[in-house]
């Protein structure tokens, strides 16, 4: 074969591999993965959707496993953004530029056939740790014996709620043997399953299947848990391996704009700035 004609083909399969390799590149850089969070899944799903529409050029996944994925995940590059739904601790923030994109309450459910309304950070407390174990020491709740629920190690949601209500990491534990679930709305669909349980989602998750209590007299709100009158609150946190750049900080500068907070709202999660 002549060999002008083979240097030809080597050319042409070089320009080929080269051409792969820049379109390849630059879809990388258009792809944003976030992953961690259950709670702030869904809030960082509903920003990811709009931002998208407004800007077809780029994907983003977005993916749960909770607060501690959502920090290895950051820490370890396969995600871009990690989400977090409790601050790290400062060995676990090392090298992480945190950006809080909301607050958000942790909310005590019960089933919808339960009477209770209301419950004082003193009760919850004494029920989670398992003082508490029927429904008829607790006044104006109905039911027999209570059936705790509460979230993995390693949960955001679950560290919030050892912080606020069972008096931190050297506080109260929670009930050994609580049913163990992994996801905010794992929580939900046991406690709407069981007139008898008693768990704790995120604000952002209520809906009719279960009941929201009331804590100190305060109900949870987006209200209450700006204004501060609520008790058991949280951030909703995005993780970055230093500062972001590119299409990813694009992205997080939107997500804090009146237009991405607007969406937060949306969402059901608290702005932390202003809105549309």
């Amino acid at each position: 074969m002549d060999s002008k004609y083979i240097i030809g083909i080597v050319v042409a399969i070089i320009i080929i591999v080269g051409a792969y390799m820049i379109f390849a590149g630059g879809s990388n850089q258009n792809t944003i993965n976030i992953a961690g969070s259950t709670s702030v899944q869904p809030v960082a799903e509903k920003l990811a959707q709009a931002y998208m529409q407004k800007n077809p050029g780029v994907k983003i996944n977005v993916q749960g496993g909770g607060t501690s994925v959502g920090i290895k995940s950051a820490q370890d590059g396969t995600a871009q953004i990690g989400t977090a739904s409790s601050k790290p601790s400062e060995n676990d923030s090392q090298g992480l530029v945190q950006t809080q994109i909301a607050k958000d309450g942790i909310v005590i459910v019960v089933n919808n056939n339960n009477s209770l309304s209301q419950l004082t950070l003193d009760q919850a407390k004494n029920i989670f740790s398992g003082n508490v174990t029927q429904w008829t020491q607790i006044t104006g709740a109905s039911g027999s014996k209570i059936d705790v629920i509460t979230r993995e190690d390693g949960s955001g949601t679950r560290d919030g709620f050892q912080n606020i209500v069972m008096g931190g990491k050297n506080g109260t534990p929670i009930l050994k043997t609580a049913v163990v679930q992994s996801s905010t709305e794992a929580i939900a669909q046991a406690v709407k399953g069981d007139p008898n349980a008693v768990g704790y989602i995120s604000l952002a998750s209520v809906n009719g299947d279960v009941k929201a209590i009331k804590i100190n007299g305060v109900a949870p709100s987006a209200q209450t848990v700006s204004d501060g009158t609520y008790k058991i609150t949280r951030p909703f946190i995005f993780l970055t391996k230093g500062q972001p750049t590119g299409q990813v900080k694009a992205f997080i500068d939107w997500v804090m704009s009146p237009e991405g907070q607007a969406i937060v709202k949306q969402a059901g999660a608290v702005p932390v700035g202003p809105t549309q």
